[in-house]
């Protein structure tokens, strides 16, 4: 059952790692925004878009073949109520993962010339749901049967 513990903090640790890459991306935007220096912000989405997103994209994936792994070894049925939720839970994430990746492209498109609100609200509530998401995935692996 040891392999299970190294499994279990394995398959955690993305998880915690992709929650805490997404609430930093978010400060670190939001930050940039509100200085107001263009050439900064740009950085800082060509940044966030060629090179954060993928690594969180890698580590969102590998979340459901280390869970599909842990659930295998522990003998859990894949018809679990908490597991089927945080299952079509992730594939919303994922979806508002891109939705929130192509609103990047769109701000990152536009260069020197401010965002329009509506773009950076959009943008807010895309992480927003992104960061709750994950909290409430998280929840639901906390609260499964031991």
């Amino acid at each position: 059952m040891e392999h299970y513990q190294l499994l279990k903090i394995a398959h955690s640790a993305p998880g915690i790692l992709l929650l805490l890459g997404v609430l930093a991306h978010v400060f670190m935007l939001w930050k940039a925004a509100r200085v107001g220096d263009a050439a900064v912000l740009q950085r800082k989405l060509k940044r966030t878009r060629l090179i954060s997103l993928p690594v969180l994209g890698l580590l969102a994936l590998s979340l459901p073949v280390s869970g599909w792994w842990l659930v295998n070894l522990a003998g859990f049925p894949l018809g679990l109520t908490w597991l089927l939720a945080s299952s079509v839970l992730f594939g919303v994430l994922v979806l508002v993962g891109l939705l929130l990746n192509g609103r990047l492209a769109a701000w990152q498109a536009l260069g020197d010339s401010p965002a329009p609100a509506n773009l950076l609200r959009l943008c807010a509530v895309y992480a927003g749901l992104l960061v709750l998401l994950l909290l409430v995935i998280m929840g639901l692996m906390g609260a499964k049967p031991v």
